[in-house]
C-alpha cells in the first residue's frame, strides 16, 4: 500500500516519466507521426495530472520540507527551486491551451504555443526530479 511518505518518490518518478514522454512526443512529431505524438502527449498530460494530484495530497498532509544543506549546495538548490516553482505554477494554463489546440487540430496556433509550452514543461519536469534528489 502506498503511504503519504512514499509520495515524494512517486512524484519524482511521475516527473521523470513526463519528461521522457515529452521528448518522445517531440520526436514523433518531428518525424511526422501525428497519431503517436498525440497519444504520447496525452500520456504526458495524464502523468502530469497524476503528479499534481499526488503533490497536492502530500503537501496538504505533510507541508513543505526544508532543504537540509548549507553553503553552496543551498544556493544551488534555491537557484533551481525558485524558477521551478514559478514555472510550475505558470505552466498549467499553457498545457491546457496547447492540448486543446492540438486536439482541435488547430495546427498553426498549436505549434506557436507548443514552442513555449514544451521547453517550460520539460524544464519543470526535469527540475522536479532534481529537487527531489537534492531533498531526499
Amino acid at each position: 500500500m502506498l503511504h503519504i511518505a512514499d509520495l515524494p518518490l512517486l512524484n519524482a518518478i511521475l516527473n521523470g516519466c513526463s519528461a521522457v514522454l515529452l521528448v518522445v512526443a517531440f520526436l514523433f512529431i518531428k518525424n511526422g507521426n501525428v497519431t503517436w505524438h498525440k497519444r504520447t502527449m496525452l500520456a504526458a498530460f495524464a502523468t502530469s495530472g497524476v503528479f499534481l494530484t499526488s503533490y497536492l495530497i502530500y503537501h496538504a498532509n505533510i507541508g513543505s520540507k526544508p532543504y537540509p544543506g548549507t553553503g553552496i549546495m543551498r544556493t544551488i538548490y534555491f537557484t533551481i527551486l525558485v524558477p521551478h516553482v514559478i514555472l510550475a505554477a505558470a505552466i498549467l494554463p499553457f498545457q491546457f491551451i496547447t492540448l486543446a489546440r492540438g486536439l482541435r487540430m488547430d495546427v498553426a496556433r498549436h505549434r506557436k504555443i507548443a514552442r513555449i509550452t514544451l521547453p517550460l514543461w520539460l524544464y519543470v519536469s526535469v527540475t522536479g526530479v532534481i529537487v527531489y534528489l537534492m531533498l531526499y
